[in-house]
Formats: C-alpha cells, structure tokens, sequence
C-alpha cells in the first residue's frame, strides 16, 4: 500500500498525474511557439510535474536507480524552473531559463514515459525486452531530436512573447 491505496491503484494515480503534465507541458510549449505565456496552463503543467516526480519517489524500491537520479534531476530544473517564472517573472535571461527548465522537464517526463512504453506495452516490450535494441534507442533519440527543435524553436519565439502580468 501507498499512500493508503493499493500499489495498482496508486499507479493509475501515478499515470494521470504524469499525463496531465505532459499534456499541459504540450499545451504550454505550443504557447510558448505562438510567442504567449500561458499563465493557467504553465501552473498546471508545474503542479502535475512536480507531483509525478513527487510521487516516482514513493514506488517501493532497494535501490536508488536511474528513475531516481531522473526524478532528482527534475525537481531541480522544476525548482529553476518555477523560480524564473514566478519569481524573477521572466525578467531578462530568466526568460531564456524558464524556457530551457520547462522544455527540459516536459522532455525527462516523455522521456520516462517512453521508457515505460516500452516495459509495459506488449508489442513494444516485444521490440526492445532489454532497453538496449535498436527500437529503443532510434526512439528515444527520436524523441530527443524532437524535443532540441522544439525548445530551439520555443526559445527564438518566446524572447518576443510579451511578459505575462503577476497581478
């Protein structure tokens, strides 16, 4: 039991969570390309990812694992992150931070998810049962790739966004 649920039912938890911040990391990200804050959604996106890494934390486990070191390594762009939007209100080259954070963990939450994908979806287990096949690593570079665009392209279009009021 975690948290006073069952280990299944706090994983469906677990899983909600993680997708609400990758969808609303989505939807920021595509403000972010149009050259707008998204105030409500960047909260929602902030929240939820924090919490799936919040929650990664609770799973039972004998050893600290890379799950772990990725879940540590979010929070601590998640803390930059928050800092340079609600703080520093993306002043000067708090912009470009805020940026490069939030791209940054909206990518380590795909990035996990992809890795789950691929351990519990039964064709794409079936590609890749180790981790380390072809399948796996294509993908995840992929998925890289995608996510270097997309902050470059987020970054050249946001530094025009008009700064978002903190009233």
């Amino acid at each position: 039991m975690i948290l006073g649920m069952s280990t299944a039912a706090f994983t469906t938890l677990h899983v909600l969570i993680s997708l609400i911040g990758i969808a609303s990391g989505l939807v920021v990200l595509a403000g972010m390309w149009s050259g707008r804050t998204c105030r409500r959604w960047t909260a929602v996106f902030l929240v939820f990812t924090v919490l799936t890494s919040l929650t990664g934390f609770l799973f039972p486990s004998a050893i600290f694992g890379a799950p772990h070191a990725i879940g540590v390594v979010s929070l601590i762009v998640l803390a930059v992150t928050v800092t340079a939007f609600y703080y520093f209100r993306l002043a000067g080259s708090w912009r470009s931070v805020y940026v490069c954070g939030a791209v940054l963990a909206l990518y380590l939450n795909v990035f996990v998810g992809v890795v789950q994908a691929f351990l519990k979806i039964g064709p794409l287990r079936a590609l890749a049962p180790t981790g380390k096949e072809p399948a796996f690593l294509i993908t995840q570079l992929l998925v890289l790739a995608a996510f270097i665009g997309a902050g470059v392209a987020a970054a050249r279009r946001f530094k025009r966004a008009v700064p978002p009021t903190f009233a």
